[in-house]
């Protein structure tokens, strides 16, 4: 018989919405154990704010896992650092986030848990009270020594990858070399095939300048960098398409035979996926020791109306935790 999965959740910043897509979630049947990382006693107050009569039972993890019923939950209990109130940011509650993520990333490296999917968190915050943190992705690679993280998010068949993720703009050009591009693609490759079941994946990858430098014309790293990566692959059967200009490589034409696209920085084809299917679709993490995933959206502090709530995302990372978790190997 098939062990059940136990898939631990952070909510993420307690002010935003990350509890109230929990409550929602929770009246569903899962075909695994949900065991939520945060304060119970705020999770059943902003359950009850929203008509949800939640029962937390603490997690026990020498306990049998057993598949979630409906507005019942498993509980790895924090306690947050003072009162928290809906849409008003404390951040004398940043280190309660952060001891969410610390705890439930402990708890997957010590295989008490399948997978990690993570609720929304305000970056900002957490930097003002003292903290060090430019997003999960950065947190996660180093809470676990991942050199390379990669960023993935998924709608559908639709895959897009971030060669660098929450840096400026400005910068993005000192942080492409040849070696993260090759590391970068041979773990999507690996991802794909192990994960995803995709035999012999085809990778299209966008060039860093418009155009794709133009020959050299509008920048030079398309020639100096990236094509030498690609080809160093290719010379492996490695299937791996481009550098291509990111404003013609989102096309049908293209776009239906990519099991994957690589793009350079986070707003080069995330504006695509996200127009496409937002709300709808997952963050993936390539390359850590464990499975994690994440909604495609923040914290939505300026939501007042709960009636327009949407737990889409959240649901499918949960769904996507679940299936990875079936597979024998993770990528590392």
């Amino acid at each position: 018989m098939k062990k059940i999965p136990r898939i631990v959740i952070t909510p993420g910043e307690p002010a935003g919405i990350g509890p109230e897509l929990v409550a929602l979630i929770s009246q569903y049947h899962w075909k695994a154990e949900l065991v939520i990382c945060c304060d119970p006693e705020m999770l059943k107050n902003r359950a009850k704010n929203i008509g949800i009569n939640l029962k937390l039972y603490r997690f026990n993890e020498d306990d049998t896992p057993q598949y979630t019923q409906p507005k019942k939950l498993a509980i790895l209990p924090i306690k947050t650092r003072c009162t928290v109130t809906k849409n008003v940011l404390n951040a004398k509650n940043s280190s309660y986030v952060i001891e969410t993520l610390r705890q439930a990333c402990q708890g997957c490296i010590q295989n008490k848990f399948s997978a990690l999917v993570t609720g929304p968190v305000n970056k900002k915050i957490i930097q003002d009270s003292g903290i060090e943190f430019t997003g999960h992705t950065e947190f996660l690679a180093k809470f676990t020594q991942c050199k390379y993280p990669v960023m993935m998010l998924l709608y559908n068949s639709l895959r897009i990858a971030l060669t660098t993720t929450h840096i400026p703009l400005k910068l993005v050009s000192n942080y492409i070399n040849y070696a993260l591009i090759q590391k970068t693609l041979i773990i999507i490759n690996d991802t794909l095939i192990n994960q995803f079941d995709i035999h012999h994946p085809c990778i299209y990858v966008c060039g860093l300048n418009p155009h794709a430098g133009e020959e050299g014309c509008i920048g030079t790293e398309e020639i100096d960098i990236i094509q030498p990566a690609i080809k160093s692959l290719k010379e492996l059967s490695y299937n791996i398409i481009g550098p291509m200009s990111a404003d013609s490589l989102f096309q049908n034409k293209y776009m239906k035979n990519a099991d994957a696209i690589l793009t350079m920085y986070h707003d080069q084809g995330l504006p695509i996926l996200k127009y496409l299917g937002f709300g709808k679709s997952v963050n993936l993490t390539l390359g850590l020791p464990f499975i994690r995933t994440s909604v495609d959206h923040g914290t939505a502090l300026n939501l007042f109306n709960l009636n327009e709530i949407n737990y889409g995302s959240l649901y499918k990372a949960i769904e996507l935790a679940i299936n990875l978790s079936s597979k024998i190997r993770i990528i590392a």
